[in-house]
């Protein structure tokens, strides 16, 4: 499977569930859809090892929180009513006085970790929306304060940090001085990647995220990601919402997958009206094991 290029990134490269203990990863991105899929899964995976998970949240308003986590089928009531889930607003947590300070926020770090382990959990996962940075107040020197901080850490394998970038949002140079203070860098796998079209994987749910534009061309790597999907997933999740144009070759191709899944398992393709009209054209309807879910 190969990876995103072209990115800028200079820190070692790894899929969000490889990520471990004592991780100071970077996450950049430009889909705001792929950066909530990354991040569901940093939390799932955190929550699923019995560590405590904090997300400093800024673009994300903390009333959707909840929501966005839970439509990602994680169990955030019950997580959050046991203290194992938490989320903060990253500017009233680091910026209270109108000012940041890279010490003063890795200390509050440290100690949500002492917190954690003293509570019973495994670690503490913090993930945080960097856009903070962007704020008035903040001097790019308090941003590189911080994330050399975050590279220092307080040298625990019990702590795991990924910070998310906003490709639209910062400029060229604070991205480049991101990739170079982190050791890891996170994406999303891809399976094709270019201007017109982007097939990767998603995580939460399960299954595949198609973006552009597809026709006959793309076959091959359609039919390499909806085979993967079908070998790691029991229900196949086709995120087709970001599609804008879809030939028959590659809707007979989606409902060919689905067709050679067991009656046991279901693929649930998820697109517009438009692209549901091409579905249907080609018979995906009458397809057992295939859902369609549309919206405007």
């Amino acid at each position: 499977m190969s990876r995103r290029q072209g990115t800028g990134d200079v820190g070692e490269a790894v899929a969000v569930h490889q990520l471990a203990g004592g991780d100071h990863a970077c996450l950049t991105f430009s889909d705001p859809d792929e950066r909530l899929d990354l991040v569901a899964e940093f939390i799932a995976g955190g929550l699923g090892a019995g560590q405590r998970v904090i997300w400093f949240t800024e673009s994300i308003p903390l009333a959707d929180v909840a929501a966005q986590l839970s439509a990602r089928q994680i169990p955030v009531a019950e997580a959050m009513e046991i203290g194992q889930l938490a989320a903060f607003s990253a500017s009233h947590s680091w910026l209270s006085d109108g000012r940041a300070d890279g010490e003063r926020m890795m200390s509050r770090i440290s100690g949500d970790l002492e917190r954690a382990l003293r509570d019973g959990f495994a670690g503490l996962r913090v993930t945080a929306d960097m856009r903070w940075a962007t704020a008035p107040v903040v001097a790019a020197e308090q941003l590189l304060a911080f994330e050399k901080q975050a590279s220092l850490g307080p040298g625990s394998d019990r702590l795991t940090v990924m910070c998310q970038y906003d490709r639209e949002v910062f400029d060229s140079v604070t991205l480049g001085f991101a990739a170079d203070t982190h050791a890891k860098t996170v994406a999303a796998e891809a399976y094709y990647d270019t201007a017109l079209l982007r097939i990767c994987r998603q995580y939460r749910p399960p299954g595949i995220r198609i973006a552009g534009e597809i026709d006959c061309s793309h076959l091959v790597p359609l039919q390499q990601a909806l085979a993967e999907a079908l070998r790691l997933d029991e229900t196949i999740y086709v995120n087709l919402y970001k599609l804008q144009f879809i030939d028959v070759t590659a809707a007979t191709a989606i409902a060919k997958a689905a067709l050679n899944l067991p009656p046991e398992r279901e693929m649930i393709v998820e697109c517009s009206e438009m692209v549901a009209t091409v579905l249907e054209a080609v018979g995906a309807s009458q397809v057992p094991q295939l859902r369609i879910r549309t919206k405007p």
